[in-house]
């Protein structure tokens, strides 16, 4: 079962709770979005575009707000991004709630949202090793990923049976008004953390600069390390050829009749990933964690293209949910992996870099998905993509053997 000794650290447990409240709340806006989109424009590749107006905020917020990470108070940088999430996803339900039906709004809506996000994400995570002990830390991660999930079970559920139950007009509204609402746990929590300066480097190095000279030494020593470039790969990989939810409206009316079930679409990877956290007790114990990562990105891309062949909902959501139990188990390796073998005073850079990737692709995965059903077809597009991912995860592991090598070095508990 799931480990949840970092639940004892009072701070972490706070945390814990904060976060998982935001997941939560931002489910619905996660729904409400694209539903909204594409019953303003009937087009699946107006969805996908929702993806690009989030990338680019990422790589330019995501890098900075990483390198900010290393710079400032890491309490008080999460705190100014999620001022920003939150005044945008205000602004998305006044826009619901006077009626406007303009695609242009929502892309820039998603934008900002994606810009406050970026920003506070690197915080966010780089802080868990200095919280709990890094023997810990996968533990926590994975406490972290299962509280996500657990909300992307739940949100999409609540949004598709309120959409289903009123109209897409009223039922948005609502979406956006839950998650704005919701939010203010986020706030709670984050108040409450601890101050947490910057570490000065162990190297000597002269103080981290916010600005283009941290980036690129962050991404200078990210280039002289095989094993967290072939780990930021491997999820481009699964991420960009391999995620349907662009797909998941159109699915929705087209296959099955619309109402809840794009709700049950929506759900199914977090389904999958809840469960995978709950007994997920095992994660922590794996000493080869690189060859676990990319035996689950190769299972992540076989069941997602199975789901993609699926003619019955039910079967559609059972094997999205193996494909998000995958995925849990790489995103706690892919976490793991860069927290503890980034020094603390490059750990917000590269989370910065991993943010703009794990959030990124996906963003990218809803363009190719969205654009590749309109030129082919919906599984062409799903199933094509998923079995593609599959294949270069396995090619990436094969032509350089540094991830499938990995083995993290032992820390005793007592030397955080």
């Amino acid at each position: 079962m799931i480990d949840i000794r970092p639940l004892s650290v009072r701070t972490f447990r706070r945390t814990w709770v904060g976060n998982g409240a935001s997941y939560f709340g931002f489910q619905f806006t996660a729904v409400a979005v694209p539903v909204q989109m594409f019953a303003v424009t009937g087009s699946t590749t107006w969805v996908g575009l929702l993806g690009v107006a989030g990338l680019v905020p990422l790589l330019v917020f995501g890098l900075w707000g990483g390198a900010a990470a290393d710079v400032v108070d890491r309490r008080k940088l999460l705190l100014a991004g999620s001022v920003v999430t939150w005044l945008s996803t205000i602004a998305l339900l006044v826009q619901a709630m006077l009626g406007v039906r303009s695609g242009y709004l929502l892309l820039a809506l998603t934008a900002v949202q994606s810009a406050g996000f970026a920003v506070s994400s690197p915080a966010r995570h780089s802080i868990v090793p200095r919280i709990v002990p890094e023997s810990l830390v996968p533990a926590a991660n994975t406490l972290n990923y299962t509280a996500s999930t657990a909300g992307g079970v739940l949100g999409p559920l609540t949004a598709g049976v309120i959409i289903g139950t009123w109209s897409t007009g009223t039922g948005v509204t609502v979406a956006y008004a839950l998650d704005a609402l919701l939010f203010t746990v986020t706030f709670w929590a984050t108040w409450k953390l601890p101050g947490i300066p910057p570490v000065a480097p162990s190297d000597g190095a002269g103080r981290p600069s916010a600005g283009l000279r941290g980036i690129v030494i962050g991404l200078r020593f990210l280039v002289t390390q095989p094993v967290l470039l072939l780990s930021f790969a491997i999820d481009l990989v699964a991420m960009v050829f391999a995620m349907p939810r662009a797909l998941f409206p159109a699915v929705a009316q087209e296959q099955f009749g619309g109402g809840s079930a794009v709700g049950w679409l929506y759900s199914a990877i977090a389904i999958g990933a809840m469960v995978g956290g709950l007994t997920s007790g095992w994660i922590g114990r794996v000493r080869r964690q690189g060859f676990a990562l990319i035996v689950a990105v190769v299972a992540w891309g076989l069941a997602i293209a199975l789901s993609g062949l699926a003619r019955s909902l039910w079967l559609m959501v059972l094997m999205l949910a193996v494909a998000g139990a995958a995925d849990l188990v790489s995103a706690v390796y892919r976490q793991t992996i860069m927290q503890t073998f980034a020094p603390d005073h490059l750990r917000g850079r590269l989370q910065g870099v991993f943010t703009v990737v794990v959030a990124g692709g996906p963003r990218l995965g809803d363009l190719r998905a969205g654009a590749t059903a309109d030129l082919t077809s919906v599984t062409t597009s799903w199933v094509g993509g998923g079995l593609l991912a599959a294949g270069l995860a396995v090619v990436l592991g094969t032509i350089s053997p540094a991830l499938i090598r990995y083995r993290p070095e032992q820390v005793p508990e007592d030397d955080r």
